[in-house]
């Protein structure tokens, strides 16, 4: 009895903020190195939430320098609408406070845990209040505050609070100090590149230390903000509805109507009648049994999927490919966006991409870029059902070699898009296994495995045709060369026989004593208009036609001669130089052309 009553003594309730500040490994604060990452995230994550809810086209600047031994100053400042001097203090001071987390729709930031988190974590390892500048408008005052949490009530400490000259509009600027370590720069680089792949509409300028990087915006088309909905029927669970009937004064029928997804008064009916309840009845005087029968009722009538063109964001097509042209230079880019599906009543769309060769490590396995609602996941990559998904299919059967993961030159990108991503824990660094998800990602990597394969047979194709064309371009030649040496007779054109060979548009490089020449042999039965590019270390300076234009970037060259060549015509251009570099003709169907370097 002595010893219960001196248990009762020691035992007390604690607040989130206490629970965290001793689990903060569960939200990425594992570490100093992870610290930074996971810090820059969340404040960009709810950078971008609230740039596409303002339509603005974001502008992110980041900001990261050693400021004393193992301390860090972090900026982030985005161009968004603001936040309202009054929440201020809510927003980066208490956990789970935010506007997302009660919504039902595609967001970034879903829990109101993130950024407030690092403001705990930054007052544990420095001791230093995070320092949050706002401005909501022109006409508004910009407002400075430096904030901490009180661990023991999760209740935000204004340290100080005054307004502020700021020369933004509107915005939001997030300063926060910790203890860590700059070990994973490479991997922070990467989380940017990744973000920036899949915000194609977003600019971000960075600041680390001396060096400065900038990820340009592609597209200037500001994503339409998610709206959100209501829960659907076959996604509720006991206890949510009991709460929501419990808030209720209405009757049942427009409770079911008005509170639900895609359910009308003829759906709202047969679920009255499923659960023998009069459709008049007030819900809040239900009891818990009918209750028990309304939610079988509702999982038991059949309701169409929710609308998720209205609470989804998926990238589309064509800015992944955009996006991942800008960042990788591949020789193939092919994406897909799957049909919208659902799981447990929460709608999602599984978009995929593949790419290969370029400036792909020709090496090791494949890169395996994973998103949920647009934001890369960087770790747990093991542990995630995108990468179990890519394991399991068989690759060697769309000519790519295969242990586990694929291998060789070529990347994969797969973006989850849902109301509700089913993450593994809190962190949000890996999703969970729902056969739903899995499924479509299965699809949409086969459908691009199948045009990954049609394009490497046609490289294939094309590399056995331009290896008989260089065969009848340089040794038929040659060949002629010699029997005229033999014979002893004038050397004979060659020209009409490549011209019969081929019947195409043939252009061939070659060098020779210190000259480069291009020379474009029309064999088809019409007139060409071509953009002759020529990219080498070659400045074309003293060539006998002058390019069109030139441009040089990392000491590469590239030329372009605008040109029409008449069919069963030749034309050509010299210059000094050393060759090399490559040669493209644009203007033609690949399957009308064959490029040759003879130098090769």
């Amino acid at each position: 009895m002595v010893l219960a009553e001196e248990l009762a003594k020691q035992q007390r309730s604690i607040s989130v903020a206490e629970f965290f500040e001793k689990n903060k490994h569960l939200l990425g604060f594992d570490s100093p190195t992870r610290g930074v990452i996971t810090t820059i995230k969340e404040a960009v994550d709810n950078a971008l939430d609230a740039c596409e809810e303002a339509q603005v086209l974001p502008d992110i600047y980041i900001s990261i320098k050693k400021t004393g031994p193992d301390i860090f100053r972090i900026i982030v400042e985005d161009n968004g609408p603001g936040i309202v001097p009054a929440q201020v203090p809510f927003v980066f001071g208490k956990l789970l406070y935010g506007s997302r987390f009660h919504q039902i729709r595609q967001t970034r930031g879903q829990q109101g845990i993130g950024i407030s988190a690092a403001v705990l974590y930054a007052q544990l390892t420095s001791g230093l209040p995070t320092v949050v500048i706002s401005r909501t408008g022109s006409k508004e005052p910009a407002h400075r505050f430096e904030i901490q949490i009180k661990i023991e009530t999760n209740e935000p400490d204004i340290i100080a609070e005054q307004p502020f000259e700021w020369d933004r509009i509107h915005g939001t600027r997030v300063q926060i100090e910790f203890k860590s370590t700059m070990s994973a720069k490479k991997k922070l680089l990467e989380y940017l590149r990744y973000t920036s792949v899949v915000n194609p509409h977003a600019r971000f300028r960075v600041e680390l230390d001396d060096e400065s990087f900038t990820f340009e915006r592609v597209s200037q088309e500001v994503i339409a903000c998610p709206e959100a909905i209501q829960p659907h029927p076959h996604g509720i669970e006991f206890g949510q509805l009991k709460r929501m009937a419990a808030a209720s004064d209405g009757n049942l029928i427009d409770f079911l109507i008005s509170g639900f997804s895609r359910v009308g008064k003829k759906t709202a009916l047969d679920m009255c009648d499923r659960a023998g309840l009069k459709a008049t009845t007030k819900v809040n005087g239900l009891s818990a049994e009918d209750l028990k029968n309304l939610l079988a009722a509702m999982q038991e009538i059949a309701v169409p999927a929710p609308p998720t063109s209205q609470c989804l964001s998926p990238i589309g097509e064509d800015l992944i490919r955009r996006g991942l042209d800008k960042e990788f230079q591949m020789d193939f880019v092919a994406a897909r966006t799957r049909p919208s599906s659902v799981y447990s009543g929460h709608p999602f769309v599984v978009e995929a991409a593949i790419g290969y060769g370029g400036k792909l490590p020709q090496e090791g396995t494949a890169l395996i870029l994973r998103f949920a609602n647009r934001v890369p996941l960087m770790y747990q990559q093991g542990a995630c059902a995108i990468t179990e998904c890519v394991t399991n299919v068989t690759w060697k059967s769309y000519n790519i070699s295969q242990q586990g993961l694929p291998l060789g030159p070529v990347l994969i990108l797969v973006h989850v898009a849902s109301t509700n991503v089913p993450f593994t824990s809190e962190s949000k660094d890996a999703i969970a296994g729902i056969p739903e998800i899995e499924k479509e990602i299965v699809l949409a990597l086969q459908d691009l495995g199948r045009e990954l394969k049609t394009f490497l047979s046609r490289r294939d194709r094309n590399k056995l045709a331009e290896d008989r064309a260089r065969a009848v371009c340089a040794v038929i030649p040659e060949l002629a060369a010699k029997v005229s040496d033999i014979v002893e007779k004038p050397l004979v054109d060659t020209s009409p026989i490549e011209g019969r060979l081929m019947r195409k548009l043939i252009a061939k490089k070659w060098t020779k004593e210190g000259n480069v020449t291009i020379e474009l042999n029309n064999y088809t039965g019409a007139d060409a208009e071509l953009l002759v590019y020529d990219i080498s270390a070659d400045t074309a300076a003293g060539a006998d036609t002058v390019p069109a234009f030139s441009t040089e970037m990392d000491g590469q060259y590239t030329k372009v001669w605008k040109v029409i060549v008449p069919k069963q015509t030749v034309w050509r251009v010299t210059y000094p130089g050393k060759g090399g570099g490559m040669l493209d003709i644009r203007g033609i169907d690949n399957t009308k052309k064959m490029v040759v370097d003879l130098d090769v």
